[in-house]
């Protein structure tokens, strides 16, 4: 049988490995040097706007609704795809989030909804660029302007995508990008934020590192409450290998996932029912390639059914309004059905660089053989 094939698998090549050698001898391994000039270079990629490194791309978003002033009675609208944290981040500031629906066809969140959603205490919209598709960055930016309202955009999965050109992060409001192990650019762990301007970002300095502000060699005053969010300097040094292959590494998604279209064919979605994403090749930066399954199909059997052919699967995501936490805030099934239906039914198949036209055949060999 061949070998196993996970859903993704880290890109992280011999150089990497050496720079974190180097930190390691070096004796500076938290935050230094090497998370200083991540910086500055994410910074350049983001056409100079500021940014800041965090351990993690939830304490990012969580940072930039502080930042913004959201808290307790405020609104915050944002989708039910996503990764819980998505929403944490708005109880964690203590803000009430508001989900809008999605879209079918996208699976990011509707924006017709979004503005229908809207109410006085709404103050923030979080969008999430799902498998790195931008939502219409142009409407988000009208509804937002219009009623006042800041935005933070979950970028989670995004570094690399653009929009008319232009790269998400260099225009906008907040940016929140993920460098977690299953990213197109990892850390191991961690995360950015895209500022707005220098005021802000050291606001973020403080959010990251306890609320400390330090002046001389004793001065230290604190005047925020801060949290321990800062960035190592081992992470760093991953960061900076990738950062220079990032072009390479969406260039080769962008190719798996041609293949992907090709090798399922013409008739695919006819055949098996199966709903296949966006065949965007402009804007995304081909994170994840999910399907949605059909109807009575068993996602767990149908996943269990691809193991069994040592092929590895994800589900990206669950409707977040669903899980126990949300439905003890009064959230129930029903509510966004869209949503729902997406969350029960939404398959990732294997996408990353290293693997061969030869690797995403078989997987659609696979995905055929299980359910025609």
């Amino acid at each position: 049988m061949s070998e196993f094939l996970p859903f993704v698998r880290p890109h992280i090549d011999e150089a990497a490995i050496v720079a974190v050698g180097e930190v390691l001898r070096s004796g500076w391994i938290t935050s230094g040097p090497k998370v200083q000039e991540f910086e500055k270079q994410l910074s350049a990629y983001f056409s100079g706007r500021p940014v800041r490194t965090f351990n993690s791309g939830t304490c990012t978003m969580e940072i930039a609704l502080r930042i913004a002033g959201i808290g307790q009675g405020d609104e915050v609208i944002t989708t039910p795809i996503s990764w819980v944290a998505t929403a944490n981040v708005i109880l964690e500031v203590g803000a009430t989030p508001v989900f809008a629906d999605i879209d079918p066809v996208t699976r990011n969140i509707d924006l017709d909804k979004v503005e229908a959603a809207i109410t006085s205490r709404t103050r923030a919209i979080i969008p999430v660029y799902l498998s790195g598709l931008p939502v219409d960055m142009d409407r988000l930016y009208a509804i937002a302007s219009k009623h006042k309202l800041r935005v933070v955009e979950d970028a989670a999965q995004a570094i690399g995508s653009t929009w008319k050109g232009k790269r998400i992060g260099s225009f906008g409001d907040f940016v929140s990008f993920s460098f977690q192990a299953n990213k197109n650019l990892t850390t191991s762990e961690g995360g950015c934020l895209v500022l707005n301007n220098d005021d802000e970002a050291r606001l973020a300095e403080k959010y990251r590192l306890q609320g400390v502000t330090r002046s001389g060699f004793d001065g230290i005053e604190v005047d925020v409450l801060g949290g321990k969010f800062n960035m190592t300097d081992i992470a760093a040094a991953i960061g900076l290998s990738q950062l220079p292959q990032l072009d390479a590494i969406t260039a080769r998604r962008h190719a798996l996932a041609r293949h992907y279209f090709a090798a399922f064919g013409a008739d695919f979605e006819r055949q098996t029912g199966v709903q296949q994403p966006l065949k965007d090749f402009e804007n995304t930066n081909w994170h994840m390639f999910q399907i949605v399954l059909p109807h009575g199909v068993v996602r767990a059997e149908f996943m269990e059914k691809m193991k069994a052919r040592n092929i590895g699967c994800g589900v990206h995501y669950p409707s977040i309004h669903l899980f126990k936490l949300y439905r003890e805030r009064g959230f129930k099934e029903g509510m966004f059905p869209i949503a729902e239906s997406v969350g029960r039914r939404i398959v990732t198949l294997p996408l990353f660089p290293a693997m061969t036209e030869a690797d995403v055949e078989r997987v659609c060999a696979a995905v055929r053989a299980v359910l025609v």
